[in-house]
């Protein structure tokens, strides 16, 4: 085979990979009592790092660029709201919702070379523009999927996994959280507003890595020599997303007059959470390099929000009902011919 058969094949399979954690690595948390998000948000950012510092050493410490932190630092922002998202609309609307405007944002700064990148070219520009927009039009076919985030009396509780709590919460649990006072109609504008949001910030996440690749092979650049391979920079990315969340997480504990929401319970299955998504996303920096941000972008936007869905339709039945199939349906074919085009584009 040749090489540029051998990347395109490791660039998808990462792709597949990336697609299966990404759509999966919030299950582990289901069934778990995460209040506000901010403590499971520290847990999950912890694991990530540490994933990241193992992949560090194996490529034996390549150099660490400081600019690199700043996409870590814009995921950690967006990745704040992912709780309170998850509780208003329900996993799997949520990610639908994130994931398209994830798909648009990275694909358009690739694309036209915003942020000071250098502009993305694919061998068939039409396909490449036409699967990026069937990105954007499954997101008014979601926004009409109603999801039901109250566990049914029929759906067993048993948490995924199970350890003897070191500290009782029931105190925690007592006092609602500003999610539970919201109606159901504000739920519903809020849980996609913040996904809307969350999803701009984490399509724009590796800006500053492609920024420094683009501007190494200038040399008057303070990037010049800077290493191509995408892998090389996921230490200095996960630093920024753990440097992130424990300041956020600081400001939290001082809001909270040092009485934070903590939940014991929650620290095994939110590690677990943040290992899954450490790995997807080393898979997603091969494809990257692979492919290009343009091809690998909505793939892997795209794709896990259709497992999160399965997950939500199949095990936690916050999708039901006729109607609500056939949309779901709908917005699986828009998906999967927009991965196609976008593949395909690039051959």
């Amino acid at each position: 085979m040749s090489s540029n058969g051998t990347d395109f094949t490791t660039g998808y399979i990462s792709s597949a990979i990336a697609v299966l954690l990404f759509g999966s690595n919030f299950i582990p948390l289901k069934k778990y009592d995460t209040g506000d998000g901010m403590f499971l948000q520290w847990v999950l950012c912890a694991a990530i790092w540490l994933v990241a510092l193992v992949i560090n050493l194996i490529l034996h410490c390549p150099k660490f660029w400081p600019f690199a932190m700043l996409g870590g630092c814009i995921w950690a922002t967006g990745n704040i709201a992912v709780v309170p998202i998850i509780k208003t609309i329900g996993l799997g609307l949520g990610i639908l919702i994130w994931g398209s405007f994830n798909t648009l944002t990275g694909w358009a700064s690739s694309r036209f070379g915003w942020f000071g990148m250098d502009v993305e070219e694919v061998s068939n520009p039409m396909l490449n523009y036409f699967g990026a927009g069937l990105s954007v039009v499954s997101v008014f076919t979601f926004l009409f999927i109603k999801s039901e985030t109250n566990t049914p009396c029929n759906v067993d509780n048993t948490p995924l996994m199970t350890e003897p709590v070191i500290n009782t919460t029931e105190d925690f649990r007592a006092e609602s959280t500003w999610m539970d006072r919201l109606s159901t109609k504000y739920s519903r504008i809020v849980g996609c507003s913040l996904a809307v949001i969350s999803g701009i910030l984490y399509g724009s996440t590796f800006v500053p890595i492609i920024y420094i690749k683009d501007h190494s092979k200038r040399n008057e650049s303070i990037y010049a020599g800077a290493s191509q391979y995408d892998l090389d920079y996921v230490f200095a990315h996960s630093s920024g997303i753990f440097l992130t969340s424990t300041v956020y997480f600081m400001v939290y504990c001082v809001a909270m007059k040092n009485r934070p929401r903590l939940y014991p319970e929650a620290v095994l299955p939110g590690f677990l959470s943040g290992v899954l998504w450490a790995i997807a996303t080393c898979c997603w920096f091969i494809a990257n390099h692979s492919l290009s941000a343009v091809i690998s972008f909505p793939i892997i936007t795209a794709g896990p929000g259709l497992i999160a869905a399965l997950w939500g339709i199949f095990i936690f039945k916050e999708i039901q009902g006729l109607r609500n199939y056939l949309l779901m349906f709908l917005a699986f074919c828009i998906i999967l011919t927009g991965v196609l085009c976008t593949a395909f584009s690039k051959i």
